[in-house]
């Protein structure tokens, strides 16, 4: 009875470290999560302003798209850190952008390190003209499975909102 009491103590203590709240964004936010997350800086979901962005780990690959000339090089965070970030727990994502244009990707497609929410686009920030400030983006180039329809719908450019739902 010993034991299951101080293995309930110490699950308990790591649910409350594992909720944390996360920092306030100081500048201009470009991403608000909501939904299902046990780690936010507001009770109305997680903010997220480009540097708070940038100091999580980053991936870069070049690769073409469908919607660029040539091959471009990207940088940005692995969607499955930032939804690590906030400790999303759902099936799905709805990714909204800032024209209300909405897509869902399952939360069993996000990978280690594919997509990535890419803030950099050939070694500058993207401007809103060029898909930015957020843009979801697959190595497209690096694996077939990449170039299907499926794929291309789930890339979505001007990224400023995350749902995890159930």
């Amino acid at each position: 009875m010993r034991i299951l009491l101080a293995a309930l103590a110490m699950i308990l203590t790591l649910g409350q470290a594992q909720a944390q709240d996360l920092a306030e964004p100081t500048g201009d936010v470009v991403l608000t999560i909501t939904g299902n997350l046990t780690q936010s800086g507001a009770e109305d979901g997680a903010r997220f302003d480009m540097d708070m962005l940038k100091s999580l780990p980053a991936r870069t690959f070049a690769t073409s798209t469908i919607w660029t000339e040539g091959e471009n090089t990207f940088v940005g965070v692995p969607l499955s850190v930032v939804l690590q970030a906030v400790g999303a727990d759902g099936s799905m994502i709805r990714a909204t952008a800032i024209n209300d244009y909405a897509v869902e990707i399952p939360m069993d497609s996000v990978t280690e390190s594919d997509p990535i929410v890419a803030y950099e686009m050939d070694g500058a920030e993207m401007s809103r003209r060029q898909k930015g400030p957020l843009w979801i983006v697959y190595p497209y180039d690096s694996d077939p499975k990449y170039q299907t329809e499926v794929t291309y719908s789930r890339s979505i450019w001007q990224l400023d909102r995350l749902e995890v739902v159930k």
